[in-house]
């Protein structure tokens, strides 16, 4: 699992049905074998580990299986039968616009996020709870701390100051999660989305325990293509390499037994935008620039449009490795169906808005796609990339590794001063938008953000240990020729 993930049994629950409808998908009765989902996972009189009785299960089952069609549950009507649900999914011509949807089944409507005094409390002589509290929240009343929830302002202050951790903060996991406020309780208690807020992030997904958020998968549309005969090319992000346990040819002759054409490294792409990037910042600071942050986090991305666009002028231009490489598969396979496998869900937003990626797929999809055709990756033989990347550009999956990459093409008289932001959250945001709104960035001059912590070999798609995943990552960098600045090529070591 990633350092975001959530919970394994979360996990597992997603990948069984999704190992269910690929299996259903490829079998002779695809809207009868889909209906039936729920019930083989849970048939009559099995013991119900989760809910209070088989036909909650059930419905919560039902619900995902919609998810995995590709379909947004708020939008499902119940009464409709999931055979009927999977038909539809196989007229869909492109994925729905959105791709984060609520199980409302599964959400387990939470209490209000608050700050709360517990019987722990001693009503001490000190009462450093009611000094702290800037708001006059807080009073003692019959010997104990009370808490006036119209004047708390949450900032917990009092929690850290109680001598007997009486006071705790009561966090809804999904709210806590999210960067920007884009999730909250609607009016029926359960979790809504504002996607005009939204950054696609996917850290409500990995915070929520329940397994309640959950990506809307674009593999019945990858199956359709491919059963259909259609030329379907694999692009793989770095942080591929560091998820199954196998050598990176043994993985892409996997995926090509999954019936993909080709599979190109987005390191490749990678390496157009280091040189890019590289020769943009140099260029900038000689015009008088203060700082330039990069520019190939999805989850980055849609943050500045959307929340800090003072940050605009700051953000690179230059495109992100995706971007290239689907541009260079397009170039090569014009008739090519794409196919972006990602790390995090923020991909899937920016596929959207590239006509030259057709879909993406993440790494818990992949892997129950081996599951379901019982394809033992570390048995398979091996194909070679046609392209090399650097070890630069493979190291791009991995925090500080995007401007450490940039560092590598500049001059050696630029003063350079890199920055990592790792991992946004509340506290991040404020200093992006304290940079934006003063022009400077006193910490430096190249400033890195990864919407996940770790990098994208964080991220909520991804299916290893962290610490595992860098080992196996690392590896695979070390056998890389690297990137030098040299005429902006890359040549051998």
């Amino acid at each position: 699992m990633s350092m975001n993930s959530a919970p394994k049994q979360t996990s597992h629950l997603k990948r069984e049905i999704l190992v269910r409808l690929i299996k259903a998908y490829l079998s002779d009765n695809f809207p009868e074998n889909t209906r039936l989902i729920p019930y083989a996972m849970r048939p009559k009189g099995s013991e119900v580990p989760y809910r209070c009785c088989i036909h909650k299960e059930r419905a919560i089952l039902r619900d995902r299986t919609v998810a995995g069609l590709g379909m947004a549950i708020e939008e499902a009507d119940d009464s409709v039968e999931l055979s009927t649900l999977a038909k539809e999914s196989l007229e869909r011509t492109e994925p729905e616009t959105n791709p984060l949807t609520v199980l409302t089944t599964a959400c387990q409507g939470c209490v209000p996020s608050r700050i709360y005094v517990t019987d722990l409390c001693q009503g001490c002589v000190a009462r450093p709870c009611v000094n702290t509290c800037k708001f006059g929240a807080i009073s003692i009343q019959n010997g104990k701390s009370v808490i006036d929830p119209e004047k708390c302002k949450n900032c917990g202050m009092c929690v850290q100051v109680c001598p007997y951790h009486a006071i705790t903060k009561i966090i809804v996991p999904c709210e806590n999660a999210c960067p920007v406020g884009a999730i909250a309780k609607g009016e029926d208690g359960h979790a809504k989305i504002d996607f005009e807020k939204c950054i696609s992030c996917g850290k409500c997904v990995a915070a929520c325990p329940f397994g309640a958020v959950h990506e809307k998968s674009q593999i019945i549309d990858i199956l359709k293509n491919i059963k259909s005969g259609k030329k379907v090319i694999a692009m793989v992000a770095p942080a591929i390499m560091g998820q199954l346990p196998c050598t990176p040819t043994q993985l892409k002759e996997a995926i090509m037994e999954l019936g993909f054409a080709d599979v190109y490294e987005v390191a490749q792409g990678a390496d157009v935008t280091t040189k890019t990037e590289a020769k943009e910042f140099e260029e900038r600071l000689e015009a008088g620039a203060e700082f330039m942050t990069t520019s190939c986090c999805a989850g980055y991305n849609e943050l500045v449009e959307k929340h800090i666009p003072e940050m605009k002028p700051f953000r690179s231009d230059t495109k992100t490795p995706l971007y290239y490489t689907a541009e260079i598969v397009k170039k090569e396979h014009p008739d090519a169906v794409t196919v972006f496998f990602s790390p995090c869900n923020a991909k899937r937003k920016e596929a959207m808005q590239n006509p030259n990626v057709d879909y993406v797929l993440n790494y818990e999809e992949l892997g129950a796609w081996f599951v379901a055709l019982g394809i033992q990756v570390s048995e398979c033989g091996e194909s070679k990339f046609k392209t090399e990347a650097s070890a630069e550009a493979r190291n791009y999956a991995v925090t500080g590794g995007v401007a450490k990459a940039v560092q590598t093409m500049l001059p050696e008289h630029l003063p350079t001063y890199p920055v990592v932001i790792n991992g946004l959250d509340k506290q991040s945001i404020r200093d992006l938008k304290k940079y934006a709104k003063n022009g400077v960035c006193e910490l430096g001059n190249l400033i890195e953000v990864m919407a996940c912590p770790g990098g994208c070999l964080g991220g909520n798609g991804t299916v290893n240990a962290y610490k595992q995943a860098l080992k196996q990552l690392t590896g695979y960098v070390n056998e890389s020729e690297h990137l030098i600045n040299e005429e902006n090529e890359t040549v051998e070591k």
